[in-house]
């Protein structure tokens, strides 16, 4: 895809729609207020417009430098993520910095969500991470605090000319950010420079006092913050307010309170049709910031004295100068200090509040979904794949290398299953390799559509290449399933047919190569979902051991065809015929290794609209090619 300054995704049309409701639930308060205000000068045409021009800037340079954080940090955000979350107060620590990087405690959320659903996670670990989440979110409200708005256009022109003149991906990735950083201030500074006319309106002073009610504040806020999913945009429209002396420190800490309830809205979205571990958490989350609320809402008074206490001063100024010069830096240090509170006292009982999420939302009972032969699920699931995910290739590409593992523990079991089907004429098992056949096409279609997802979006070099790789291994998979499930049938019925009897002696003798194929595919596969490349080696080392069976066992059936041609034709061929499927499966099980170790080369293609679909559409044609052809070379 080209580099663009604008590219629209899920997340931020849902803002933009979201945004749209918002202007069409304030036309008729506008329009009321414009009736009183005839006489006063106030054009609200024109401060609707800045109102929300400003509220559709920040909210897009939100998600700009949201995505550009993502894009930039993953790998390392998966690794803090993986590593740092070992007990509660490491996890809240990594949820504090990972959120203060993506800007977002919904897209937190989210994550977690993803990672719960993929056993990366436990329940417990997620809580942790949570609570730490909701302190990094008030990094925003700090950063804003600080009135560095007038700073806005210079970040905009900065960030425009590394993305246009930027020759790396990283350089144009830190431009998206610049940029994004840049537009957040600018639409700050607009909504602020729209609001100054209402320090003259009565009517507008008199609705902020009904705001004033702890109640009215919370309620506020969290519907706002439902509507535009995103806590920190309330956030920015109460500093806004703040700026121009508009509300008081106790209206600003209720409306805070309320965004941190209504951000449990997106979480809570993004459960819907999940298994049950990733509602636990939507749960929790929502348990988290409702608890704390109301915990501290009835002291808002007193706790607002605190802030104050603790928050810079200017006795020098008067009204609303005074108001607008002190409220903005305490309304962040409110909401900072709040989340931090909360999180200290609700840390020790983690493992309580996992537990009420196991009450309130118990495991499902069994037997809900179709089986199918030997407990093969009668239509796929994805257990790890989740399309929320894909906002952050980094997580989105760990997961798809966790998916491949079902997917190829089945082809190991069909490649172990392949003598003891034609040895025993087991018709049963034969069925059964046809069964998980069809099941490695399911995945292997589910894998297509997905990457074709995530090869759609605008990666970083780096990302596209490991999306790339992992298409080349799974077609690799799916070869071996093909080979094995079409040539399985065929032998079989060949040696029912004629009759053939493979003599002991032979017998042992393929058991023992296909031992080591089984190995060299489980190493192989392994080596690639856990980017072992020691792993990978290894099964290079193992080619010059599968040529010297390969070559010792076709040398024995020669002199034994010698001896006894009449009675030994048969399975003479049917032992060929093994051997062949055998050499076959081990040359792709080398070629995972290949792609892991970067000595296979996958095709190169660019990463724009559809192409992920076209490479592994016209992949279904050559896994059948490769399943009935035979092995040029192991």
């Amino acid at each position: 895809m080209p580099h663009s300054l604008f590219q629209t995704s899920s997340s931020s049309l849902k803002r933009v729609l979201a945004l749209f409701v918002v202007c069409l639930l304030a036309l008729p308060a506008l329009a009321q207020a414009g009736e009183a205000g005839k006489g006063g000068g106030i054009n609200f045409v024109t401060l609707a417009m800045e109102l929300f021009g400003g509220l559709a800037l920040f909210l897009y340079g939100m998600e700009k430098m949201g995505t550009s954080l993502k894009l930039v940090a993953g790998d390392r955000m998966k690794g803090i993520l993986h590593t740092l979350t070992t007990n509660r107060f490491m996890g809240m620590i990594t949820g504090a910095f990972v959120t203060a990087i993506i800007q977002s405690s919904s897209v937190t959320t989210v994550l977690l969500v993803g990672f719960v659903t993929a056993e990366l996670m436990t329940l417990a670990q997620a809580i942790g991470v949570i609570f730490g989440a909701n302190i990094g979110t008030t990094i925003t409200a700090q950063v804003i605090a600080f009135k560095v708005t007038k700073y806005a256009l210079v970040m905009i022109i900065g960030g425009f000319l590394m993305i246009t003149m930027g020759k790396k991906e990283s350089m144009r990735q830190y431009g998206h950010l610049l940029l994004g950083l840049g537009l957040v201030f600018f639409g700050m500074n607009m909504m602020s420079g729209a609001m100054h006319p209402l320090r003259q309106h009565p009517p507008f002073m008199e609705l902020m006092q009904t705001v004033s009610n702890p109640m009215v504040g919370v309620m506020v806020g969290a519907m706002f913050t439902a509507l535009v999913q995103s806590s920190s945009a309330t956030t920015g429209v109460v500093l806004a307010l703040a700026m121009q002396g508009l509300i008081s420190l106790e209206a600003g800490i209720a409306l805070t309170l309320g965004a941190n309830i209504g951000t449990c809205v997106t979480a809570g979205l993004a459960s819907l049709g999940k298994p049950r571990e990733a509602v636990r958490v939507a749960v929790a989350h929502t348990l988290f910031n409702v608890l704390g609320a109301l915990l501290i809402v009835a002291f808002i008074p007193p706790f607002a004295e605190v802030v104050r206490n603790y928050s810079p001063s200017h006795p020098e100024l008067e009204g609303l100068s005074r108001l607008a010069a002190e409220v903005p830096r305490q309304v962040a240090n409110a909401h900072t200090l709040f989340n931090l509170v909360m999180a200290v006292l609700f840390l020790p009982f983690t493992g309580v509040i996992a537990r009420f999420c196991l009450w309130v939302v118990p495991e499902q009972k069994k037997g809900v979904q179709g089986e199918g032969v030997e407990g093969i699920p009668a239509r796929y699931r994805p257990r790890y794949l989740d399309d929320t995910m894909l906002s952050t290739p980094a997580f989105a590409l760990s997961l798809v290398r966790r998916e491949m593992n079902v997917m190829a523990e089945l082809v190991e079991g069909m490649v172990a299953d392949v003598l003891p089907s034609l040895f025993e004429r087991d018709l049963k098992r034969i069925e059964s390799i046809r069964q998980r056949s069809a099941h490695v096409d399911e995945i292997y279609e589910y894998f297509t559509r997905h990457l074709s997802k995530m090869g759609s979006r605008n990666l970083p070099p780096k990302v596209s290449d490991e999306v790339l790789a992992s298409v080349a291994a799974i077609i690799e998979i799916k070869y071996i399933s093909d080979i094995v499930n079409n040539n399985v049938h065929v032998l079989a019925e060949y040696i029912i047919k004629e009759k053939a009897e493979i003599a002991d002696e032979g017998k042992k003798d393929l058991q023992r190569l296909q031992e080591s194929v089984v190995w060299a595919f489980r190493s192989a596969s392994t080596a690639f979902i856990t980017d072992n490349q020691e792993s990978a080696r290894m099964v290079f080392d193992m080619k010059e051991e599968i040529v010297g069976i390969d070559m010792e066992l076709r040398s024995r059936q020669i002199r034994s065809l010698h001896a006894t041609v009449s009675e030994n034709l048969a399975a003479y061929t049917a032992f060929m015929e093994i051997l062949d499927v055998f050499k076959r499966i081990f040359y792709h099980a080398k070629r995972i290794a290949k792609i892991e170790t970067k000595e296979e080369s996958v095709a190169i293609w660019s990463l724009s609209g559809d192409a992920i679909t076209r490479i592994t559409d016209g992949a279904g044609g050559v896994a059948s090619n490769s399943a009935d052809g035979k092995a040029s070379e192991t």
